[in-house]
Parts: structure tokens; C-alpha cells; sequence
């Protein structure tokens, strides 16, 4: 009985799948385009998760919900500079609307950066300072990640009206895409330019951070030995928080380039499955290594947007969890599988 309803089971998803090559060899370069947009939304996200457990060896939950805040923020600065989600693109000129994006992701920046340096002081500092153990760090950063969660879901729409809550806040449009060129008849547009562009400053400008400033030196010499970089005159206390905040940062960055390319509602679950598929990109390309964050987030993209075509969408956030099993199954440290306490000095 229990054989024939598995077996049953198994013969219905497998009807499910497509196994449309021809679909995916049609459109196998604008597939590739677009999965390097969401993949470099991916890494950018999964650069915070990299540092932080190359500092504290802490996987973050919670920074999925720093995301989440920081979709919220540039929404709230876009408000406050008089946009309405009407569903028309702002078209005043490029120059006005490179501006308005600037200020819409510096806020969300700043959101996402203040809410992870609360999240290190709230949650993880008092529990570091009673010399609290691996497992308990890990509990609370999914506790936090529920609370964060549901401050928006019922807190947030007391103190501000008509944010969050239940119903999701229809995104504000900047930019409305174009095609600007194309690569083998796959279409390159606008907001693609500007994700991947963008993504990769960022990311340049971070390993710029970690491998040629003091600060970098500081982190590095934390993540390698945090007792001697102690001794050598390091303030672990304020590396770390520092380290929070550069990956909240980068987390707010996210937020913006993820509302230019998802068009669906900001919500306060809207950063659970990013967040995931962004630990899970972290972990491809060797947890602890900000080049490996880049790299399994942009192959991740691209090989869940090849899934989705070869599959069926519905397949689509399958494929991304076993491309990393599969991947760990031979290679355990990820792709790159270099530390961040081990990065070059």
C-alpha cells in the first residue's frame, strides 16, 4: 500500500517536470543574462553572511530580515521625496533619476546597516560577553529572525501608517526597463546594467575594504585568531560591529536592486526564501570568503533560472538547494573553500 502511493507520488511529479531542452537552448543567453541579475543580488546579500561567520563563525539567520528592512527603507525615502506606487516609472530625465535612486539606496543602506549593528548589540553581544555556546547563538539568530519578522507584520503599521502589516506595499518604479543592447538575441536592459553594475562596485569596493585598509587588517586578524588580534591592541568588540555593519550595508544595497527587478509587493516575509538562496550562495562558493560569495551567487542564479526552464518554474528553488548539495558532496569548503582569516594580507 505504502509502496504503491510513493510510487504514485513519484509518477505525478514526475509528470510535473518538463524536461524542455529545446527551451532552454532557445533561450539559453537571455537566461544567462538573467540569471546574473538576480545572482548578483543573491551575492551581495550572501557577503554578509560571509563575514560575519568569518568573525564569529555565527551563521546570521536574521540578516534575511535585515534585507527585509532595508526594502522597507528605501521604500519609506522614496515616499518622503513625494513618490506614489502608481505603477508609472519616473521620467524626468536620467541624471534626476540616478539621483533618486542614490538617496533611495543610501537610506535603505542605512536602515539595513543600523538594524544589523542593533541586532550584534541586542541579541549576539550579551550573549558572546556570558561565553554563551555555538548552538545558542544559532537559536537566537532564528528567534531574531521571527522577531524582526513580525515587528513589521504588527508593530511597524501602529507607528507608521499604511507600512507593513498584512498587505504587501506595491514598490515604487524609477526606472522602467528598456532594452539598451543585446547579446546573441538575448536582451540586455537598463535595470539589468544597473543590478549587475552596481553589484559588482559594491563587491569590488568591500574586498578593496577587507584586503587593503586597516580595517580589513582588523577583521581578517579577528577572523584567524580574535585572542591574539586582541592582544595585538585590536578592539574585537568594535571589529565586529563594524562587521555587521558593512554586511547590513550591503544588505540595504540588495533591497534596492531587488525592487528594481522583482515588481511584487514588499513584505515582512519578503526576505525569507533571498535570504536562504543567499546563505545557500555563500556556502557554494566557501562560507568565509568574500570572492566565494560573489561567485556562488552569480552561479546560483544562473543555474536556478536554467532549472526553471528545463523543469518547470515550480522547480526553480529546487534545483538551486541541490546544485549546492551536489556541489558540497565534492567539494565540502564550496568552490573557493578559503577562509576569511586565511584571505591574503
Amino acid at each position: 500500500m505504502i509502496a504503491t502511493s510513493l510510487a504514485a507520488s513519484a509518477t505525478l511529479y514526475a509528470g510535473n517536470i518538463d524536461f524542455n531542452v529545446e527551451g532552454l537552448t532557445t533561450s539559453f543567453w537571455q537566461l544567462t543574462i538573467d540569471g546574473l541579475s538576480y545572482g548578483a543580488i543573491y551575492a551581495l546579500v550572501a557577503i554578509g553572511y560571509t563575514l560575519v561567520y568569518g568573525v564569529l563563525r555565527l551563521i546570521n539567520f536574521a540578516h534575511s530580515e535585515v534585507f527585509m528592512l532595508g526594502m522597507f527603507g528605501q521604500y519609506v525615502a522614496l515616499e518622503l521625496l513625494g513618490f506614489t506606487p502608481s505603477g508609472n516609472a519616473y521620467n524626468e530625465g536620467v541624471v534626476m533619476t540616478v539621483v533618486f535612486l542614490g538617496l533611495a539606496m543610501l537610506f535603505g543602506m542605512a536602515v539595513s546597516g543600523g538594524a544589523a549593528v542593533g541586532l550584534e548589540r541586542v541579541a549576539y553581544r550579551p550573549l558572546r560577553k556570558r561565553g554563551a555556546k555555538p548552538l545558542t547563538f544559532l537559536i537566537t539568530a532564528i528567534g531574531m529572525s521571527f522577531v524582526l519578522q513580525e515587528f513589521v507584520h504588527y508593530v511597524l503599521p501602529e507607528i507608521w501608517p499604511g507600512l507593513g502589516g498584512t498587505n504587501a506595499q506595491q514598490p515604487i518604479k524609477l526606472v522602467q526597463p528598456v532594452e539598451v543592447f543585446s547579446i546573441f538575441g538575448a536582451s540586455v536592459s537598463n535595470v539589468t546594467i544597473v543590478i549587475i553594475v552596481a553589484a559588482l562596485l559594491l563587491t569590488l569596493v568591500t574586498d578593496m575594504i577587507i584586503n587593503r585598509t586597516k580595517f580589513g587588517r582588523g577583521i581578517r586578524a579577528v577572523a584567524q585568531d580574535p585572542d591574539t588580534a586582541t592582544l595585538m591592541g585590536i578592539s574585537r568588540e568594535r571589529v565586529i560591529m563594524l562587521t555587521f555593519l558593512l554586511g547590513g550595508i550591503l544588505a540595504g544595497a540588495a533591497a534596492l536592486l531587488y525592487t528594481l527587478k522583482i515588481p511584487s509587493g514588499i513584505i515582512f516575509n519578503g526576505g525569507f526564501i533571498l535570504g536562504i538562496k543567499a546563505f545557500s550562495a555563500a556556502v557554494l562558493g566557501g562560507i568565509g570568503n568574500l570572492r566565494g560569495a560573489l561567485l556562488g551567487g552569480l552561479l546560483l542564479g544562473v543555474m536556478e533560472n536554467y532549472g526553471q526552464v528545463l523543469f518547470g518554474t515550480e522547480w526553480r528553488d529546487v534545483v538551486a538547494f541541490v546544485l549546492l548539495v551536489v556541489v558540497l558532496m565534492f567539494r565540502p569548503t564550496g568552490i573557493l573553500g578559503e577562509s576569511l582569516g586565511r584571505a591574503r594580507v
